[in-house]
């Protein structure tokens, strides 16, 4: 079985926003767990509430990945809470970039998938226009950084992914649908022959 590590924020922890408490998915759910069908055990680093990093919160995200790489691949799928409080595209993907470097001090960047995450939807979660339309850049944007520090990118605003009312958190069919599509580029990462 291949080993991943995850960095995400609440769509990689498996946050069920139905839930009154805000419960998580069960692990059968949930993305990070169902990949397990595809022959991959993933280390789910998610956190609610999950900025790209910087500053000491990069720090400690370096650190986790300093005792926890090498894997057969990292994911990193950040960046809808950075839209939520209203930052823009660029700005992210300076941030990102910093964090991708810092990876690939542990991790053979071509082992490393940046995941731009999906398009923010209008929901009770998503009321600003200027948010959703930030985060139809945040993938070309996030291209971009793949290209220049040579990692794996996938764009996950193309995979339809379906979310809840709220307009940013996975329903289960979305997470079913999410590790089902990550699956194919995990394999061409990871050089799964099936």
């Amino acid at each position: 079985m291949k080993r991943i590590l995850c960095f995400g924020d609440s769509n990689t922890w498996g946050y069920d926003s139905r839930s009154w408490f805000g419960d998580q998915y069960p692990s059968d759910i949930r993305w990070t767990g169902r990949l397990k069908q595809n022959g991959y055990e993933a280390e789910n680093f998610g956190q609610n509430g999950m900025c790209v990093p910087e500053g000491a919160s990069l720090d400690w995200v370096l650190d986790l990945a300093e005792t926890n790489l090498p894997k057969d691949a990292v994911t990193v799928m950040l960046g809808s809470n950075d839209l939520l409080r209203m930052d823009g595209a660029e700005a992210i993907g300076a941030r990102m970039q910093n964090l991708i470097r810092g990876l690939s001090e542990y991790m053979p960047s071509e082992r490393i998938l940046l995941i731009a995450p999906p398009v923010l939807k209008p929901g009770t979660w998503v009321s600003d226009p200027k948010a959703i339309l930030e985060s139809g850049h945040l993938a070309e944007v996030y291209r971009g950084i793949a290209e220049q520090e040579q990692t794996a990118f996938a764009d996950a605003s193309a995979w339809e992914i379906e979310v809840l009312s709220d307009g940013v958190h996975f329903s289960p069919a979305g997470h079913a649908r999410f590790a089902a599509k990550l699956a194919e580029i995990l394999d061409a990462v990871t050089g799964v022959d099936k």
